[in-house]
């Protein structure tokens, strides 16, 4: 196997893991507009980050870690109408991030590589870079697994309980902040949120319970990341578009088929694995 297809191997592999246990919460809390804005803006951290000459990586994480802490705020206050607010952050910063890298003419962009990613140009320290974040994702969603979960559920009952919401709901905000700053590269900025939804989408609909549904979630992540490059190099065609093929066919096979967690008794917190 040639290297770069090793290093692309690992680095996506270090993406699917943290986006099936993040993007299973994203759709039990019908929070996608929240996974879209941040994927847009990190597109303003990379302007950033090549106008001030200093790190990518720290401009983007800073730039989504802000936006993160914004859509918090907006959540906590729905008289904004956060549907449209977010929409119009998250595309604001998409298009100012795209204005701003036309204004660097002494600085050469692969756009198309920010926008829909270049999953074979990774190196070795954005796989270490990946992993490590990654790590940190999963000890830290195994931590705050049971109260997200009740705050999935029902909010105002887990507050109830005692569940500190609003410091779950940050930790959760700032790992998909951190979780799309490191994958920008691996999928581009318009295709991460499909990442987070389309693997969870499609498990949900052979899940029982919440882990089994993270856990399929990230099967067929791995599986679609397997496919997409080994077709890739059969076609010899762009490998960060050709991932979404596998993934988008099994989503829709998936989806009609039925529910085999439909008919079996169903607790409260089971009910997120066919909820609608």
């Amino acid at each position: 196997m040639d290297d770069f297809i090793a290093r692309a191997l690992l680095a996506g592999l270090a993406v699917v893991l943290m986006s099936g246990l993040l993007g299973v919460f994203l759709l039990w809390r019908r929070m996608a507009y929240f996974g879209d804005t941040l994927s847009h803006s990190a597109l303003l951290g990379v302007a950033l980050g090549l106008m001030t000459g200093m790190s990518l990586n720290l401009w983007v994480i800073a730039v989504c870690v802000v936006v993160a802490l914004l859509m918090l705020y907006v959540q906590h206050n729905p008289a904004l109408g956060s549907d449209t607010l977010l929409s119009i952050i998250g595309h604001s910063a998409l298009a100012l991030g795209t204005v701003a890298l036309t204004f660097l003419p002494n600085v050469r962009v692969d756009l198309m590589a920010y926008l829909f990613g270049d999953i074979l140009a990774v190196t070795h320290a954005d796989i270490v870079l990946t992993w490590s974040l990654a790590l940190v994702v999963v000890g830290v969603m195994v931590w705050i697994w049971r109260p997200l979960l009740s705050l999935s559920v029902h909010a105002e009952l887990a507050q109830v309980e005692g569940v500190k919401v609003g410091w779950i709901s940050a930790a959760y905000m700032l790992l998909i902040a951190l979780m799309v700053a490191v994958a920008m590269k691996v999928v581009g900025v318009l295709l991460l949120t499909a990442l987070l939804i389309i693997p969870a989408a499609t498990a949900r609909r052979f899940a029982r319970t919440p882990e089994q549904m993270a856990v399929f979630a990230v099967m067929v992540g791995v599986l679609a990341l397997l496919a997409g490059v080994g077709l890739s190099l059969q076609w010899d065609t762009p490998t960060g578009l050709v991932l979404w093929c596998p993934r988008v066919f099994c989503s829709y096979w998936c989806n009609s088929c039925p529910n085999v967690a439909r008919n079996k008794g169903i607790s409260a917190r089971n009910l997120l694995c066919i909820a609608p």
